[in-house]
């Protein structure tokens, strides 16, 4: 469906030349509230755009679901409902599966560092980009939920021997993977993990550290373990093609370098937030656990399993799967070397 979204009416823009030469708004759904590290980071975005188009070019931000859901949302953007939206990999396992790579329990806990090696790729593989070409799908930029830590009540996970038979809430290969070591799986969203945490519903819930302390989880919480594991990655901004391909070649340009800047705003933001998130615990005497390297190392072993069913569905799909993880592979390394170098971009003088 083509459909571009212009501030001057239709007439006028038939009047003056062809319609992508009239300033356009962009409808964007975002399925989050307008609160929180992600939302200021869209919003920055959004005002990246304007600022990159000399203002000829706007993003109007639906919050809250307001246009479709999140399980809607790839489908949706495709046929035009709105222009942009973010999508979230795990609901769409299977048209998002190239993007799914950055929901695999690699050893990938920095944030920057994995949003920048996820950008990369989706910029610059050409099998991932025409099958989002055959949705009528373009990427644009892309989000993380951070780093998958984990939070106990009364209990303490020291190691993987003390997940077994543990009441614990946990989602995709993470949570499957407790459930490899014994853990009992709670079908339950993060947002209710407050209340499942205070009941005794569950013993541990798997989150990201600036989550805790915005759903205020340091109340009913007694341990965090920091994991230093992996991170839910795979969120981020895709645009209807559609509607893409109808913008000029520099407008196109002004979105991804948009797209781009996204990683290092979010980045910062969030990277702040975890560290005062666990600020936030220690104050309110929760114990900060470090898992040891042996620990770690049993976690990113039995997580492998679920690495190799990635590459076989990937080569099902003409992905080639096992090459496609070698690159994100290296670009995790590149980045990391690039923080170790020259420090965060915003640090940087």
């Amino acid at each position: 469906m083509k459909r571009l979204l212009a501030t001057a009416a239709l007439t006028a823009a038939m009047a003056t030349g062809p319609i992508a030469a009239a300033d356009t708004t962009l409808i964007f759904s975002e399925a989050g509230p307008n609160r929180g590290a992600r939302a200021a980071a869209l919003q920055s975005f959004a005002d990246d755009v304007s600022a990159r188009t000399d203002g000829a070019v706007k993003v109007d931000i639906q919050w809250g679901g307001a246009l479709f859901k999140a399980n809607a949302a790839a489908k949706a953007i495709a046929d035009g409902v709105a222009d942009l939206g973010t999508v979230i990999a795990v609901y769409f396992p299977q048209e998002m599966l190239g993007y799914g790579i950055a929901d695999l329990p690699l050893r990938n806990s920095d944030a920057w560092v994995g949003m920048r090696a996820t950008d990369e790729l989706m910029r610059t593989s050409e099998a991932i980009t025409a099958t989002l070409a055959n949705q009528n799908l373009v990427y644009i930029g892309t989000f993380t939920a951070s780093a998958v830590h984990i939070a106990c009540k009364d209990t303490a996970i020291r190691s993987v021997a003390d997940i077994d038979g543990l009441k614990v809430r946990g989602v995709g290969a993470y949570g499957k993977t407790f459930g490899d070591f014994g853990a009992n799986m709670v079908p339950m969203s993060i947002y209710k993990a407050y209340q499942g945490l205070d009941t005794g519903l569950l013993d541990c819930s798997q989150g990201y550290s600036y989550a805790v302390a915005a759903l205020k989880q340091q109340e009913v919480i007694t341990s965090y373990t920091l994991l230093d594991w992996g991170q839910i990655g795979a969120i981020g901004i895709f645009m209807n093609k559609d509607i893409y391909d109808d913008l000029p070649a520099d407008k196109q340009a002004a979105m991804a370098d948009a797209g781009v800047g996204l990683a290092d705003t979010l980045g910062e933001l969030i990277t702040a937030g975890n560290e005062k998130a666990i600020e936030t615990m220690k104050a309110a005497g929760v114990e900060i656990i470090d898992l040891p390297a042996e620990e770690r190392a049993k976690l990113v072993e039995k997580g492998a399993s679920y690495v190799d069913d990635w590459i076989e569905r990937a080569d099902k799909m003409g992905l080639a799967g096992n090459d496609l993880l070698k690159e994100y592979e290296a670009l995790l390394a590149k980045y990391a070397e690039e923080r170790d170098t020259k420090g965060y971009p915003w640090a940087r003088q």
